[in-house]
């Protein structure tokens, strides 16, 4: 498969329906850490307030575009550690573009931004063990699957075993 080109950029203003989107769709919740529902309101003020720098919100949150200027979806760098150079990675692409290597793309452009902009020695991902075609896509890109963490994840009835995966940079 071609990878497609896209685009990553800051976080816009116009972006809150596309995060509110996303940040309250529940079927995400289950794949990671966020269980609660964000007003408009408050993902306002988080776009407002964000000084959009890693080095103060210890985040990133970067939004990606494909070809035609249209977003397919959120691609972060979360608890970033500059003291161990490294950070997380978090990603959703919208249900109408997956399968398409947005993720892919996404994720090659953050190995770029995290080798070249901040020096990070390694990124990371947490998975839940049932996500194959996460666990797949990361493993094509060379992340190593470090451990597994029981019961890390709970869907409300049952706790679900996730994957932590590093790469090297």
């Amino acid at each position: 498969m071609n990878t497609p080109a896209i685009h990553l950029r800051a976080i816009e203003p116009e972006d809150l329906d596309l995060l509110y989107r996303i940040e309250n769709d529940t079927a995400l919740w289950n794949q990671g850490i966020t269980n609660v529902p964000y007003s408009r309101f408050t993902l306002h003020e988080y776009i407002a307030n964000t000084a959009a720098d890693i080095y103060a919100d210890r985040q990133v949150r970067l939004i990606i575009e494909n070809e035609k200027h249209e977003t397919v979806g959120i691609a972060d760098l979360v608890n970033y550690e500059p003291r161990h150079c490294r950070a997380e990675i978090g990603l959703v692409i919208e249900q109408p573009f997956r399968r398409m290597g947005y993720a892919r793309a996404a994720i090659v452009q953050l190995h770029n931004y995290a080798c070249t902009v901040l020096h990070l020695h390694q990124l990371y991902v947490i998975i839940a063990s049932d996500n194959d075609s996460a666990i797949r896509l990361f493993e094509s890109l060379d992340y190593n699957h470090s451990s597994t963490l029981p019961h890390w994840l709970y869907d409300g009835k049952a706790y679900h075993d996730a994957i932590l995966m590093q790469k090297f940079l």
